[in-house]
């Protein structure tokens, strides 16, 4: 019933995201620029094999999730709820790995004694 009501809401106020073809074209476009950015993170992990290039390739990695949970949601896999409850999650978890990243990684970082001398 909630969801019958979700699209009746939707479809009257003249917006729908399922099926919708120019919404797909960006979240594909945009899935496929971050696989780029995925791939070229994996390989500068591979190549430095450090902590925090392997945590930036996980945030990386979450992004592009985020991108196939979108392209689900166009496509009907995945519903609204649903997507909004991974969506926001991934974004949340995208900004506690890039926030550790750097407050664990920079120079002067708790743990650091050089830094402190």
């Amino acid at each position: 019933m909630t969801g019958s009501l979700s699209r009746s809401v939707s479809a009257l106020a003249g917006w729908s995201v399922e099926g919708s073809l120019p919404i797909l074209a960006v979240v594909v476009a945009a899935g496929l620029g971050t696989g780029l950015l995925f791939t070229v993170s994996l390989a500068a992990y591979r190549r430095r094999r450090r902590a925090q290039y392997r945590l930036i390739s996980l945030a990386v990695g979450a992004l592009l999730a985020r991108s196939v949970v979108g392209a689900g949601t166009v496509l009907g896999v995945v519903p609204m709820p649903v997507h909004h409850l991974l969506a926001h999650s991934f974004d949340f978890l995208i900004a506690a790995i890039v926030l550790y990243a750097v407050y664990a990684h920079a120079p002067g970082a708790v743990g650091d004694d050089a830094a402190t001398e």
